[in-house]
């Protein structure tokens, strides 16, 4: 690390506590708390970008809509990346190190947008939520099952609006489905079918190689952030780092929050007590290995146990990738389709079976033809203005109105969802763990069921799953409540 970029990473405790006593009389206090009736300068919400290509192309234009809100503030480590946002706000600060931003900026925002890859979500949202800046964080929202739950538990402390960025959540289906599904209109549930076509990225690979020169306008340390270090290499940046388990969090993190959602919210779902998993091999001449080690497989199978909640039955969650899926329901006719191209869902219950695609799309029951006979209930859950692309709107609304205001999938909500999908992943991370004994013979102790303390984040039957519950920042990096 440069010693300019040294200079700019003091210790967390202190940068919150010089920061925040340097703008304690400005918009750290949320709005509404005024008074009603009082009219602030302005009634737009200012807002920050940390993180501006990619998906933040998308969520940064809804927020603004068209100027009925200000962009204040712009960052990322990529001015090749950013050189969009830059062009559409040109009035807006821009920096490369969020810290730098919050630093100065921070008197004139109110809300930010993180949009960067997985490892960095946690670092790059607690400091702007303990400055009591809302955050709109985009799914998985956090690279490990620690992280989550010191995002979800952050929320109440800083009393701070906050959403995920699975927008499905805001979408029509989502509460139909959940409508249904908890007035019994397929009995109760025990088996749930989750399935995508991630990955669309390489998957099971080893390593990169080659020498290559960081691109102009890039500052490479910091994209690496709390990963280990490593050279630049183009199979990391940009979206393609989604497939390297020190960087992104793969199909499961890509899109388990999206077709997931729907089961979690519909079935009450909260921690699992187990999980297993089978993945994709290789074969290295000796022995199978699952895949290659810093490489997510190129497809698996994770089952994810759930116990009683309330009035409903223990139920299974099965997720597939990499162009696996369930058995066909023998409901279903041959020339009807299964989900839709992206995925599907399909809910076993013991009065029959509920289909849908990715947020719970086109919801069917099956056999099909029951859709014509059978009595819907109306949802119970409101509906988002817009839909799914109301997803950000909404959380701009929210954070207008002040702690408290509804947002689809505040983390209060999305942490725990986020916990489970990443649960998935660190039995896929345990299935590649093995050990040697002394005449060199290779035994995989993870390939088990492994059951989980949720309260406590802990596997209770295989230490060495623990290592994937929080990971080992890079020096000078932190995660401090």
């Amino acid at each position: 690390m440069s010693k300019e970029q040294n200079n700019l990473n003091p210790s967390r405790r202190a940068f919150i506590k010089n920061t925040a006593l340097a703008g304690a009389g400005f918009y750290i206090v949320p709005r509404h708390v005024l008074g009603k009736g009082f009219i602030a300068p302005s009634d737009k919400l200012n807002i920050a970008g940390i993180g501006t290509g990619g998906k933040a192309e998308v969520n940064l234009p809804y927020a603004w809509n068209n100027g009925a809100e200000n962009i204040v503030a712009l960052c990322d480590v990529d001015d090749n990346m950013s050189k969009n946002a830059r062009k559409k706000w040109p009035s807006a600060p821009y920096y490369k190190d969020f810290r730098e931003m919050l630093d100065k900026e921070h008197k004139n925002i109110d809300a930010v947008m993180v949009t960067t890859p997985d490892h960095m979500h946690a670092v790059h949202a607690l400091p702007c939520m303990q400055l009591g800046k809302h955050v709109y964080v985009e799914k998985p929202l956090t690279h490990d099952i620690y992280e989550a739950r010191m995002l979800t538990q952050a929320e109440k402390k800083y009393k701070v609006v906050t959403q995920m960025g699975n927008q499905g959540s805001s979408g029509d289906d989502t509460r139909n489905v959940e409508t249904w599904i908890q007035a019994g209109i397929i009995g109760d549930v025990h088996t749930v079918h989750v399935w995508t076509d991630r990955p669309v990225w390489p998957s099971g690979v080893s390593l990169p190689t080659g020498d290559f020169k960081v691109p102009e306008g890039m500052d490479w340390d910091l994209w690496i952030g709390t990963a280990p270090y490593r050279d630049y290499n183009p199979a990391y940046h940009p979206a393609i780092w989604r497939g390297w388990t020190d960087f992104g969090t793969g199909s499961l993190g890509d899109m388990g929050c999206h077709f997931m959602d729907v089961p979690y919210r519909a079935l009450k779902l909260r921690y699992p007590e187990a999980v297993e998993c089978s993945v994709t091999s290789v074969y290295t001449g000796f022995f199978q290995e699952s895949f290659y080690k810093g490489s997510f497989p190129p497809s698996s199978k994770i089952h994810l146990q759930f116990p009683k909640r309330e009035n409903m039955p223990p139920v299974e969650l099965i997720w597939y990738d990499g162009g696996i899926k369930p058995k066909r329901p023998s409901e279903l006719l041959p020339d009807e389709a299964m989900g839709e191209t992206s995925g599907g869902m399909i809910f076993e219950g013991t009065k029959g079976k509920l289909m849908g695609g990715l947020f719970g799309r086109n919801p069917t029951l099956l056999p099909t033809g029951l859709m014509k006979t059978a009595a819907f209930p109306k949802s119970k859950f409101p509906f988002v203005e817009g839909g799914s692309e109301g997803h950000q709107t909404q959380w701009v609304n929210a954070c207008k109105k002040g702690y408290g205001a509804y947002t689809s999938s505040p983390f209060s909500k999305s942490g725990p969802l986020a916990e489970t999908v990443l649960m998935g992943n660190l039995a896929v991370m345990s299935y590649n763990y093995y050990e040697t004994d002394a005449k060199g013979n290779k035994s995989f102790p993870g390939r088990k069921q492994l059951l989980w303390d949720g309260e406590n984040m802990k596997i209770t039957n295989f230490e060495p799953a623990n290592q994937f519950v929080k990971r080992t920042y890079r020096d000078g990096w932190k995660l401090e409540r």
